[in-house]
């Protein structure tokens, strides 16, 4: 796993959590049924419903490892950072006379549609340390953007 370290809020962690649970036991014993109903149905080198079963294991197996890891590492954060931007901060900031409300996430709970923006996004990374009223730009495919900070909670 990468050395990097993974920001989440206690709600992401819980929401985890609860998922892991969810694969070690009912999920892997579904999955397992799965296989064992494949391989009765005789030859494994043409059998398609055993190579599928076996690619479902496969797969819920590494969300197991990578939620694990994830959860083990984890640092969980809270949105109040004495008045600078970090991970778990709301923020609003104003571009071109208009505003907008954004949650800076790390990257594991980044969700544009939601406005959660990660730490490593080129955006993430200008605003981290920044405090209300501080302005700040940042590269985008679209060229040089530029906000300024309104409201940090």
């Amino acid at each position: 796993m990468k050395n990097d370290k993974e920001y989440l809020t206690k709600e992401k962690f819980d929401e985890f959590t609860k998922e892991l649970v969810e694969l070690r036991g009912p999920r892997r014993k579904e999955v397992a049924k799965n296989l064992e109903y494949a391989k009765s149905l005789g030859d494994l080198a043409e059998n398609s419903e055993y190579h599928d079963a076996r690619d479902v294991q496969a797969t819920v197996e590494d969300r197991i490892a990578k939620l694990e890891e994830l959860l083990k590492t984890a640092t969980i954060v809270s949105g109040n950072h004495g008045g600078m931007v970090n991970v778990g901060s709301t923020v609003t900031v104003e571009k071109d006379e208009k505003k907008f409300v954004y949650n800076i996430v790390g990257s594991e709970e980044a969700d544009v549609a939601t406005n959660k923006i990660s730490i490593r996004s080129p955006f993430g990374q200008a605003i981290v340390g920044k405090k209300k009223g501080d302005s700040f730009s940042f590269n985008a495919p679209s060229g040089e953007l530029q906000y300024k900070i309104t409201d940090i909670k």
